[in-house]
């Protein structure tokens, strides 16, 4: 299991916790984060590369919601759990990573958790999701949705 995030606590904390609980290596990106994992590897930063072949081992990525990320481990054939930073926690400006995430999840190619306590039963259902690359179309018409917030 990959976990891959710039700095985001509460997700690297929460999948800390999980690593403590379950037969399977958890390994993490935390990059700027505070917090050190103490039941999972981890590291701060790698290459794009390094991302794509940690990608290509997991059984599942848990991420952020950002659209690189989530584009990088579809293209690897690996199911894709999506924690969005939020606005209401000060991880984003806005929620521009929960409408994509949203707009996403209707192909049913990613789980998205709304509520971090309940990632474990994402994990789970994750096994099993159909995976694969999400068709541009799809994509252009979730980033076209969420920037016609801002005209």
């Amino acid at each position: 299991m990959a976990v891959s995030n710039f700095g985001f606590e509460r997700l690297v904390g929460k999948m800390d916790e999980i690593a403590g609980r379950i037969d399977e290596e958890v390994i993490m990106q935390i990059g700027e984060t505070k917090y050190y994992p103490k039941h999972a590897k981890y590291f701060d930063f790698t290459t794009e590369q390094g991302i794509k072949e940690l990608c290509k081992k997991a059984r599942v990525v848990v991420t952020h919601g950002g659209v690189g990320m989530i584009l990088d481990a579809l293209h690897e054939g690996v199911a894709v759990v999506v924690v969005p930073r939020l606005k209401k926690y000060g991880e984003v400006i806005d929620d521009h990573q929960l409408y994509l995430a949203q707009e996403l999840e209707k192909d049913d190619k990613i789980t998205v958790v709304y509520n971090i306590d309940e990632i474990e039963v994402a994990l789970e259902r994750s096994a099993t999701k159909k995976a694969g690359l999400v068709g541009g179309k799809m994509l252009v018409s979730a980033l076209k949705k969420y920037i016609a917030q801002f005209e």
